[in-house]
């Protein structure tokens, strides 16, 4: 990854090394009887786990900066922190399924530079800096991500996370409709092209400031929902308000309208 800065090599180093403890829990965890599977106990160790390697491997990066892993962590005055998720997905997580990421942002000044969403199971790891593109990374050549370019709002394949009036709102445009519990994998696989269209309603930055950086460098767009001019963009509100919604430029309208009820 020479192309891009040592600041986000080290980033994606930070979190393949948290997740390695993740994948081997979660590999014990498939083998627990289905009476344990579910208990917070178990899953709540593994989560603690890959926190305290993440802090250790982010504070050697960037020694001294926040991190941000929940909404009840204060945000400092300079808006510069590292903002985590040390498993997004955890309920998945807990009862044994695969859907779920480690997710690492570095923000300055309000604003993302640095993104990575990995999953373990998959071993897929996506990464974005601010300026320079999305990518997936690959064995020789890392892809280039693009989000996709669906242009019917009906056909699409709708993300969204458990809101219940979000739900409905998009079920009124479309019955391609997943809800994985994952909101940084859902944004990855959005930038991916794999995903047309993503709302989350979330209070922990953690788990959308990386992929929302990933969905801009593979050229989508970000808004807050409800906002009413979509021509323009405020990243930094939605981010604030954890009510967001990201698309491709021709689903941007029709979407923020059915949103927005």
């Amino acid at each position: 990854m020479a192309y891009i800065s040592p600041t986000l090599t080290l980033m994606t180093g930070a979190v393949k090394k948290a997740a390695s403890a993740l994948g081997r829990d979660f590999n014990e965890l498939e083998h627990l009887q289905n009476s344990v599977r579910g208990d917070k106990g178990f899953a709540q160790h593994a989560y603690d786990k890959v926190l305290k390697i993440l802090h250790e491997e982010l504070s050697k990066i960037k020694a001294g900066l926040p991190i941000i892993a929940s909404d009840k962590d204060v945000v400092p005055a300079n808006g510069t922190y590292f903002a985590v998720c040390a498993i997004d997905g955890f309920d998945n997580f807990a009862h044994g399924n695969a859907d779920f990421a480690v997710s690492v942002a570095l923000i300055e000044s309000g604003k993302v530079i640095d993104g990575v969403v990995y999953s373990p199971i998959t071993d897929e790891m996506f990464f974005a800096e601010k300026g320079c593109g999305a990518f997936k990374e690959g064995f020789r050549n890392h892809e280039r991500l693009r989000v996709a370019s669906a242009k019917n709002a009906d056909k699409c394949l709708f993300a969204c996370g458990a809101d219940a009036r979000i739900v409905n709102n998009v079920l009124a445009l479309t019955q391609n409709v997943r809800i994985s519990g994952v909101s940084s994998l859902d944004l990855a696989y959005l930038s991916a092209g794999k995903i047309d269209a993503v709302a989350v309603s979330t209070a922990q930055i953690g788990k959308i400031a990386a992929g929302v950086l990933l969905v801009k460098e593979a050229g989508g767009y970000v808004f807050e929902i409800g906002q009413t001019d979509v021509r323009s963009e405020n990243l930094e509100k939605a981010l604030t308000s954890g009510k967001l919604f990201a698309c491709n430029e021709p689903l941007r309208q029709k979407i923020a309208e059915i949103l927005a009820k």
